[in-house]
C-alpha cells in the first residue's frame, strides 16, 4: 500500500477507473516507436462520427526532466515539461497549447506521508488559480479542491472530499459544484489472484433532484486478458475485453447497449496500441 493520502484527484479514482477506464466507442489505433537517442514517438489515429482525427507526440526523458510535444490534425501544438523531484516530494509541470490563447499553465505538486498538495496558475494577465490539498494518511484522508478566477474575483469551483482505504476496500465521498451535488464511490477487490473487483459510483444533484448510478466489475481470465462490465441506471449496459497479445501491446474491444432503446444500434469501439 502506498504511503501518504495522494492527491485530491485520487479520491474515488479506483472506482472511476474500474467503471470507465479503457471503454471506447470509436476506432483508435496508436503506434509507439523509439529512436537510438531514447525519444519515444507515438502516432495516434481515431475515427469518430465519420471523421478522422490524429496526432503525433514525442517524449524525451533527460534525467529528471520529461519533455512532451504533441501535434494534432487541428494544427494545435501541446508542449509539456515535467520536472520530477527538484526537491524531495516535489514535481513541477509547465504546459502550453499553441496557438490557443491563455492556455499556458504552471503547476506544482507536493507529496508527503501526511499530505498531498497541487496548485496551478494560468500564465495570463488575469489567470485562474487552482488549489487542491489532501491531508491524512493512506487509510483516511480529507481534502478540498478550489478554483479562483482573478478576472471576476469569484470562486469558480469549490469541492471537498473524503476517502477511506482499508486492505481491499476503498470508499470515497465528494461534495461538488459548490455543494450542489454529492458523489459516493465504492471499490472492492474480491479476489486479488484473478484481479476480480467490483465498484460503484452514485451522484445526487440537489438542483435537479436526479440520481445517477453506475455499477461495474472486472475480472482477469488469464494474466493477459481482462474483461469488464458496467450497468447504469439510465439503462445503458457496457462490456469490455482487453488482451495484451504481446508485451506492452494491447487490443481492446468494447460495446454499449441502451436497453431502453433496443431498436438503436449498439455502440462498438475498437482500440489497438502497439509499443516496442
Amino acid at each position: 500500500m502506498a504511503k501518504g493520502p495522494g492527491l485530491y484527484t485520487d479520491i474515488g479514482k479506483k472506482a472511476r477507473d474500474l467503471l470507465y477506464k479503457d471503454y471506447v466507442s470509436d476506432h483508435k489505433f496508436s503506434l509507439t516507436t523509439s529512436t537510438n537517442d531514447g525519444i519515444l514517438i507515438t502516432s495516434t489515429g481515431i475515427t469518430r462520427n465519420g471523421l478522422f482525427l490524429g496526432d503525433v507526440s514525442t517524449k524525451l526523458v533527460n534525467k529528471n526532466i520529461t519533455t512532451d510535444i504533441k501535434v494534432d490534425t487541428s494544427s494545435n501544438v501541446l508542449g509539456t515539461v515535467t520536472i520530477d523531484e527538484p526537491a524531495p516530494g516535489l514535481k513541477a509541470i509547465l504546459s502550453c497549447i499553441v496557438p490557443v490563447e491563455k492556455s499556458g499553465k504552471a503547476e506544482l505538486q507536493y507529496l508527503h506521508d501526511y499530505a498531498g498538495i497541487s496548485t496551478s496558475i494560468g500564465l495570463s494577465a488575469s489567470p485562474t488559480v487552482n488549489f487542491s490539498g489532501v491531508f491524512g494518511t493512506n487509510l483516511v484522508a480529507l481534502g478540498t479542491d478550489v478554483a479562483f478566477d482573478t478576472a471576476s474575483g469569484k470562486f469558480t469551483k469549490v469541492n471537498a472530499g473524503l476517502s477511506f482505504t482499508y486492505s481491499d476496500l476503498v470508499l470515497g465521498l465528494t461534495v461538488n459544484n459548490k455543494g450542489n451535488s454529492v458523489t459516493g464511490s465504492y471499490y472492492h477487490i474480491v479476489n486479488p489472484l484473478t484481479n476480480t473487483a467490483v465498484g460503484a459510483e452514485m451522484t445526487h444533484s440537489y438542483s435537479s433532484y436526479q440520481n445517477t448510478l453506475a455499477i461495474g466489475a472486472s475480472h482477469s481470465l488469464d494474466p493477459l486478458t481482462l474483461v469488464k462490465a458496467r450497468v447504469e441506471n439510465d439503462g445503458k449496459t457496457s462490456a469490455l475485453l482487453q488482451h495484451e497479445w504481446r508485451p506492452k501491446s494491447v487490443f481492446t474491444i468494447s460495446g454499449e447497449l441502451d436497453t431502453r432503446a433496443v431498436e438503436k444500434r449498439a455502440k462498438v469501439g475498437l482500440a489497438v496500441s502497439l509499443k516496442p
